[in-house]
């Protein structure tokens, strides 16, 4: 009988190993992906002036929203204990009666390709509407053409249905097109969960705590089926009423909400 040499027989049961174990996931070749930017919330004070921006105003943001999104404000946005903390509040603020806050990475953190995940727990109630997603940082951005990949939506109507979806000019929810899916998540309010998505030329795939439930591919067809070779950077925010999250009103009793993070890490 031939021998099989250590090296290969080690190899195997390694490969072996991690199939049983589950640790390797359909796609993701653990060997290849480097971690190049993260936060980990670890100052306590304002988010981190050297990774995040912020989206600032009380336009509806194209939903009809209510919040005024606040500029460096620690009532809304702030780090504490090792998180994030997004906070909505009901209060006055400049023409508006919710204030939060949207914190955005573009120009401090805009890739193209790779695999995000961010540690979160989300707000509930009726009303509330947060979001982990990406947009282009083309400049200037146009809106679906440019694209955009939602990593998570949830809105307090529909407790513990999280959303993943994509949006370009071909695919998007205004034209009855839009690129959708969902996954049940009774404790997504109670408890952290890693939101992630994963994306190269060829697909887009979002998953949470490594379980892929939504994958896009690129049909090949063009820019208006797949901007997503632009780079892209990152959001995080907790939207009061709007569209979709207002759909059956808004509980007025609530309020503060709050979005936590543990973390955000970006691999290549």
């Amino acid at each position: 009988m031939k021998k099989l040499k250590l090296p290969f027989v080690m190899a195997s049961l390694l490969v072996f190993m991690a199939l049983v174990s589950g640790t390797r996931k359909p796609g993701t070749d653990s060997n290849s992906l480097k971690l190049v930017w993260s936060d980990e919330f670890n100052k306590n004070g304002l988010p981190d002036s050297t990774k995040w921006n912020y989206d600032i105003g009380g336009s509806g943001w194209g939903n009809n929203e209510l919040q005024y999104y606040t500029n460096a404000r620690t009532k809304n946005a702030r780090v504490e204990n090792g998180v994030l903390i997004i906070e909505a509040h009901k209060e006055k603020w400049l023409g508006r009666d919710y204030t939060s806050a949207r914190l955005i990475s573009k120009g401090k953190g805009d890739w193209k390709y790779g695999k995000i995940q961010v540690r979160a727990k989300l707000p509930s109630g009726i009303g509330t509407w947060p979001a982990i997603w990406m947009l282009a940082s083309t400049k200037p951005f146009k809106w679906p053409d440019d694209g955009e990949i939602d990593i998570m939506e949830h809105v307090g109507y529909d407790q513990g249905k999280i959303h993943g979806s994509i949006h370009c000019k071909k695919y998007y929810h205004s034209i009855g097109t839009q690129k959708t899916a969902n996954i049940n998540v009774k404790d997504c309010s109670s408890a952290f969960h890693v939101y992630e998505v994963e994306w190269n030329a060829d697909y887009v795939k979002i998953g949470m705590d490594g379980n892929t439930y939504f994958n896009f591919q690129n049909e090949k067809s063009g820019y208006e089926a797949w901007p997503f070779d632009n780079k892209m950077h990152l959001l995080l925010n907790v939207a009061a009423g709007g569209n979709w999250g207002g759909a059956k009103g808004v509980d007025t009793t609530i309020w503060p909400v709050r979005m936590e993070e543990d973390y955000v890490r970006v691999f290549q």
